[in-house]
């Protein structure tokens, strides 16, 4: 029986490192970025201003569509704010939000509140068309109030479409 002649060498613990881990850079307009958070703040403001335009008018409530705007660009202006929160406190620690139940629920919930915004605001489009063109009544009831109204939760919409994609993407991506 023969025996090695080369034995092994340990290698010391000091000279023996870990494998460098490899981050991919978050990209801009994901959650935890500054871009995410420009989103996150007009999709806020933009929900904010469309339900403020419909509260100050005394007839929305007689419209159904209105009334669904109302509470999709409330849930929108709550869900948004939340997340604008949660994009700060990343920003300030340095932390970067790429865990995926997290990514899976921003992708959810923006999925869910963009869909809720864009169809209140195509149906009450829909109603002020009607109003507007159609039955000639923007003399006595606030037209100027229920376009601008509209038009704010479509440009809401346009801000959480980003946040969707980007979310539903890097949780493709994995």
């Amino acid at each position: 029986m023969s025996t090695p002649a080369v034995h092994p060498v340990e290698i010391p613990a000091v000279l023996a490192r870990p494998p460098p881990v490899v981050r991919t850079k978050d990209v801009q307009g994901m959650p935890g970025t500054s871009l995410g958070l420009v989103f996150r703040v007009f999709q806020f403001v933009f929900a904010a201003i469309s339900l403020s335009i419909m509260a100050s008018t005394n007839d929305f409530p007689s419209v159904t569509a209105f009334c669904y705007l109302v509470a999709a660009v409330s849930l929108q202006s709550l869900w948004s704010l939340a997340l604008a929160v949660v994009d700060i406190y990343a920003l300030l620690v340095k932390r970067s939000l790429r865990n995926t139940s997290v990514v899976s629920l921003f992708a959810i919930g923006d999925g869910i509140t963009s869909t809720l915004t864009f169809a209140a605001a195509c149906a009450s489009a829909g109603i002020t068309v009607l109003i507007g063109n159609d039955l000639d009544k923007c003399d006595v009831n606030h037209c100027k109030r229920f376009m601008s109204a509209t038009a704010m939760a479509f440009l809401s919409w346009v801000a959480v479409s980003p946040s969707f994609f980007l979310n539903f993407w890097s949780l493709a991506s994995r």
